[in-house]
């Protein structure tokens, strides 16, 4: 009997146990993988919690677990207990505060769903997919139960490849590599370093006036494109937080037989995702946005140019046989072909938690939750003297729990560290990997010399009303010294 079978039942259970419906995808090992129990061993397999397990347990505990605090959004359902919740800061003068983290955009903190994940994954962590021993087994049925389960997270279709990551740059310049000859990517100046800088021919379009345009120019681009052609946009911008309209991007991109890429860093902490439901070709997130900081991302999407590409990385694990140095014969599963030495197991596995523990709560409720913080955070900060926000398409427009803005009279870098030293307040200062987008949102030349900037404000799972209002008190108190 193999190690995947004795965990099917629980792989199963969670399936069923979705609040919300996505693609079913069954379980498929790779080939060479199938793990083999010893004989006997079934009854001491030490089975890791899922995401959704150790988030009710955790959410439930209230205390148990250190520096975790559970909250309730509307529908009465638990909220994943997040690290750090209760974390004390020391302020000038001595005193130590609750820290009010608005950072979230840059990276979120742990999940305890996902530190618990890993922690029942190492007693028996091993090395994957070619070892005989039993550790090593369980450990490969883990890494691709957690595949399965991003997968699933990311409403992929049954044939879609994920390949594992170090992050959403990772992902993207893997993709940059599996490129046909002669590929044009058109990307807009809004994007995320990550989307704007990997690929060798881009044709780059301005910053669009609102939604529509941004579909027209990327029609008009790709008319005028013989050969293939990439379409590269995020979901929501880690600037303004502002929605990207994903869907009829991806079908202007279709039209033309171009395929697209969205950036989802931004959006897969926030929002559901569904990729088959969208009809996108490939979508990139990062772990350490989505609650599971263990140094690992995902690229999900169509097999045949990440089966048609030389490895991301040559080595073991890429190659199917070694006859000659300079003649590998490299494999043709599009996962194993970029995933060329040992993986980031632990990072895999904390990664599917965080998706478990988020499906498990429903994104409704943490919609509903993060739109009333949102919604009161700019509402304090529009009563702020001299505070300006950023924004692409005007206030009124959708978007996640992201605001930048800036404050007459301060930098963003002074903005930031008195906010930090005074009142215990995290939030992000400067131009956020993307300057031509922040230099085109502010407009003056203080961000094209490395001088200016903007403050960035970002809400998540550990934010509380109590922390929005520290935060528009605190600026409001700054506005006044200038």
């Amino acid at each position: 009997m193999s190690v995947l079978s004795i965990l099917a039942p629980a792989h199963e259970a969670r399936h069923e146990a979705r609040p919300e419906a996505r693609p079913e995808v069954q379980p498929q090992v790779r080939a060479g993988a199938q793990p083999q129990a010893p004989a006997g061993a079934q009854a001491e397999v030490p089975e890791a919690p899922t995401g959704a397990q150790a988030a009710a347990r955790s959410g439930a505990r209230s205390g148990a677990q250190p520096g975790a605090r559970p909250g309730v959004p509307a529908g009465g359902r638990a909220l994943p207990a997040v690290l750090g919740a209760d974390l004390e800061v020391p302020v000038r003068g001595g005193r130590l505060v609750p820290y009010a983290n608005f950072d979230y955009a840059a990276s979120a903190p742990c999940l305890a769903a996902a530190q618990e994940a890993v922690a029942a994954a190492l007693p028996a962590y091993s090395s994957v997919h070619r070892g005989a021993g039993y550790a090593s087994q369980l450990t490969t049925a883990r890494y691709e139960q957690a595949r399965h389960t991003v997968r699933a997270f990311a409403g992929a279709r049954p044939g879609d490849a994920v390949v594992f990551t170090r992050n959403t740059t990772d992902a993207t310049n893997l993709l940059a590599r599996c490129l046909p000859e002669g590929t044009t990517v058109v990307v807009f100046d809004t994007e995320h370093h990550a989307s704007l800088l990997p690929w060798p021919r881009a044709v780059r379009l301005a910053p669009p006036a609102f939604p529509g345009e941004a579909v027209r120019a990327a029609d008009d681009a790709l008319a005028g494109i013989e050969g293939p052609a990439l379409l590269v946009v995020t979901a929501a911008s880690n600037v303004t937080g502002e929605l990207w309209p994903i869907a009829a991007l991806a079908h202007i991109a279709h039209r033309h037989g171009a395929r697209i890429l969205v950036d989802a860093a931004q959006l897969a902490p926030h929002r559901g995702l569904n990729l088959a439901a969208l009809d996108l070709d490939y979508v990139a997130f990062s772990g350490h946005k989505l609650y599971a900081p263990f140094g690992a991302g995902a690229l999900i999407g169509r097999p045949d140019w990440l089966a048609a590409a030389e490895p991301y990385l040559r080595g073991g694990g890429a190659s199917r046989d070694v006859a000659e140095a300079d003649a590998p014969q490299w494999s043709e599963d599009p996962e194993q072909r970029h995933e060329a030495g040992t993986p980031n197991v632990l990072g895999a596995i904390a990664l599917a938690a965080a998706c478990e523990a988020l499906s498990a709560t429903g994104w409704t409720p943490l919609v509903r939750r993060e739109e009333r913080l949102l919604a009161r955070l700019r509402a304090g900060l529009a009563s702020v003297p001299g505070l300006r926000e950023l924004s692409l398409w005007g206030p009124d427009h959708p978007r996640v729990g992201i605001v930048s803005f800036t404050l007459a009279g301060w930098t963003a870098r002074e903005v930031a560290e008195a906010l930090s030293a005074e009142y215990g307040i995290g939030v992000r200062d400067g131009r956020f990997c993307a300057h031509p987008f922040v230099r085109h949102l502010l407009g003056d030349g203080d961000c094209a010399s490395g001088t200016g900037g903007a403050v960035r404000a970002s809400i998540g799972l550990g934010t509380t009303e109590e922390h929005v209002d520290r935060l528009t008190a605190a600026l409001r108190e700054l506005a006044g010294r200038r």
